[in-house]
Parts: structure tokens; sequence; C-alpha cells
């Protein structure tokens, strides 16, 4: 275990049907019929986290707090942080700021609604703010977030700012509002990611705790790691009709997940965003 670096363990609360590599193959207006995975994982994944001791962040739709409240009072009940996803999992890149505005108020009342309690966080779908469209920050703020984890510093097809800093900042126009990005390790000037999801998947467990701890032993600084209810279920429905690199980064080692993220619980030490960066989000 590193000692000495805390680092951010969170969660994306979506249901298998909702994600980025199936919006072109299932239509929003047919997820109502698709069955719903996300309570039994979300149960799934709370008790593996009271197992470990270990506090998390759950940046959750508004979609799955509106039909599935028993998720949002169960994540608040075992201690962990409640954030925001937006409502309705739509990239910030495919939404005018007047939509963007909507869907991340929506979200936000809705998720306190249920909870009763302030929900300071957000995470942009498929971390889908950038370069190009930099004005979703002032819409956070302007609707009461205090952070944001949605720029993500690598070079991706669908996303990415290569150039953003690495750890937590305030950006120069909207310095009310810390942004939190997802950890990357840079090897000859190019940021390399390591913080989860299908990455984590992806390569051998060694080489993502490499990556971790030099991050917290060179740099002494603690990583954003995150993952999403589905990546632990490898029995759910299998969708058709996506292409073949989509099936592949949704698919690609979903047995093996929850027994790599055990070991990574048990590996390094972590904690909730708002407490992780707590005395940044007072300064």
């Amino acid at each position: 275990m590193s000692v000495g670096v805390r680092n951010v363990m969170s969660v994306d609360v979506e249901d298998y049907f909702q994600v980025g590599a199936f919006e072109h193959t299932i239509p929003r207006a047919d997820w109502e019929s698709w069955p719903c995975r996300v309570e039994a994982n979300i149960e799934r994944i709370l008790k593996l986290f009271e197992r470990r001791g270990i506090q998390a962040t759950f940046f959750t739709l508004g979609w799955i707090a509106e039909r599935y409240p028993k998720v949002v009072h169960d994540i608040v009940a075992a201690g962990h942080e409640l954030a925001s996803h937006g409502y309705g999992h739509q990239r910030a890149t495919d939404l005018s700021r007047a939509q963007f505005a909507a869907d991340v108020g929506r979200a936000k009342k809705l998720l306190e609604d249920i909870s009763g309690l302030e929900v300071q966080g957000y995470r942009a779908p498929s971390f889908s703010i950038g370069a190009g469209n930099l004005w979703a920050l002032d819409v956070l703020a302007e609707a009461g977030y205090r952070y944001s984890s949605s720029i993500y510093p690598i070079a991706h097809d669908h996303y990415g700012m290569p150039e953003a800093p690495r750890f937590p900042y305030r950006p120069e126009r909207c310095p009310q509002l810390l942004e939190m990005p997802p950890t990357t390790v840079n090897l000859m000037g190019r940021n390399l990611p390591a913080a989860g999801g299908g990455y984590f998947r992806l390569m051998p467990y060694p080489l993502a705790r490499h990556l971790i701890r030099k991050v917290n032993e060179e740099e002494a600084k603690p990583c954003m790691f995150y993952f999403h209810p589905w990546e632990v279920d490898p029995g759910q429905p299998h969708v058709d009709g996506a292409g073949l690199k989509s099936r592949f980064r949704h698919y690609v080692n979903l047995s093996r997940m929850e027994a790599k993220l055990d070991r990574l619980l048990g590996d390094f030490q972590w904690g909730r965003a708002d407490q992780v960066y707590g005395r940044e989000l007072a300064a």
C-alpha cells in the first residue's frame, strides 16, 4: 500500500445500455425497454467498498436517480459522496449552452431532492468538456457546482484535452470551479491514461498498479480513478449491432474486473473527492 497518499475512488452511475459505445445502436427512447442492472450492480459495489472500508464519490445520472431512488439512498446511507453525471447521459459537446444548463441543473435538483444533501461535483458523460466547449465550466458554476471532473488531459478519438493540467486546478476563465482531471502519467512528453475504465480492464494489473504508484510516490499526488457499475457485471445482456471497436471497448475483460478492482482497493488508500481535495475546494 502507498503510504501517505489517499486517492479518489469514483463511480459513474449509469446502466450498460446508456454508454457511449452503444449510443448509435440503442435509441434513447428505447432505454425503458432494456432490463435494469444498475440496482444490483450498485449493491455489489457498495458491499465491496464496505468490506474494504472505503468511501467513494458516485457521479450519478439524474435519469437513474429518478427511476431508482433507492440507489441514491443506499449510496448516501453508506457514507459515500453523491455527485452528478448530468441527467440524460448526453455529451456536453452535443448540447447547446441552454440545453447543457437545463441538463446539469435538472440533475442537481433531482439528486438533492432525493438525498437531502448538497451536490457539489459533476462529471461530464464521456469526459466531453474540452478546448471547444470550455463555456460549460461557466454553466456548471452558475448552476451551483463547486467542482468538475470532466476534462481528460489525453488525446482520444472521442474526447480529451492533452494540453490541460494533469492535476486539480482552477480554470483561468472560471476560477470559482475546481477541475479534478482523471489521472494520467506523462511519458516522453505524452499523457497516458492511468485512471480506470476500459484502460484498467485492458492493461495487466501490475502495470495499472505501477502507474498509480508512480503518481503517488514520484509526484506525491493523489490519483483520480473511475469505473462504471456495468463493468463488474459480465452477465449483462449482450448488445448486437455496435461496431467492433465499440464492442471491444465495452466487453473487454468484464469477467476479470471485480477481482482486479478488489486488488486495487487493497493496494492503495482511497477516499471521496470532496474529502481528498477538501483543502483545494476550500481555498
